[in-house]
């Protein structure tokens, strides 16, 4: 059976997400693991040092303005990481998702105007699953996470799925809940209308930090 955007969607409210072994392979695989990555999004750790390079607005950070370059940059090779579970049809599939509102990224360019970092991920009902992001400049990926952490409070979202937890994402406050809990959670989210537009994109580190509730 070809896989579209909508049974996509169907399996991410039912718990379940695609990934391929390597960017080479052509087979996708259903992913439901026994314990999920979540970052609570009333306890997400910023950094002194991170909160002073958001508030200083070193990076332009835009909504949805480069879709496709940021899945094509999570998919390509960087130091540390010879190849990615991100495959052709996966970027077909969550292009197909970005076009009908269901995908989101979030950029950060630097003074140049060269896009430096980002992420992308699912948007669905109160729950936003994140699926990947690329760093070419420190620390831009993680003002782009903070980003999206105070849209999705501002939006009134429940859940942030980050599938697995990684040291890095562990910094952030990313924790490991077992599948049953999981579960729970979703089902809850998917009962919650949730506006991921609802902060304003030109709200600068300062309004950032804000919805994040970063006071310090």
């Amino acid at each position: 059976m070809k896989l579209t955007p909508e049974i996509l969607l169907r399996a991410y409210a039912s718990g379940v997400f695609p990934m391929a072994e390597d960017r080479s392979d052509t087979t996708l695989y259903w992913i439901d693991p026994d314990s999920r990555g979540v970052l609570p999004l009333n306890g997400f750790h910023v950094s002194r040092r991170l909160a002073r390079t958001i508030r200083q607005d070193i990076f332009r950070i835009t909504i949805d303005k480069a879709f496709v370059q940021v899945i094509e940059s999570c998919a390509a090779p960087a130091r540390g990481r010879e190849t990615t579970w991100i495959n052709d049809e996966i970027i077909t599939l969550y292009t197909g998702l970005a076009k009908v509102g269901h995908a989101h990224s979030v950029e950060a360019w630097n003074p140049e105007g060269d896009l430096v970092g980002g992420l992308y991920g699912v948007s669905l009902g109160g729950a936003f699953f994140g699926e990947s992001m690329f760093s070419n400049e420190s620390d831009a990926s993680k003002v782009a996470l903070a980003h999206l952490v105070a849209r999705l409070r501002a939006g009134d979202f429940m859940l942030l799925d980050t599938q697995f937890v990684t040291d890095h994402l562990a910094t952030f406050g990313a924790i490991e809940i077992p599948r049953e809990a999981y579960h729970a959670q979703l089902a809850a989210a998917m009962r919650r209308e949730a506006d991921f537009y609802s902060l304003p994109e030109d709200c600068g580190g300062e309004g950032a930090l804000q919805s994040i509730g970063h006071t310090s």
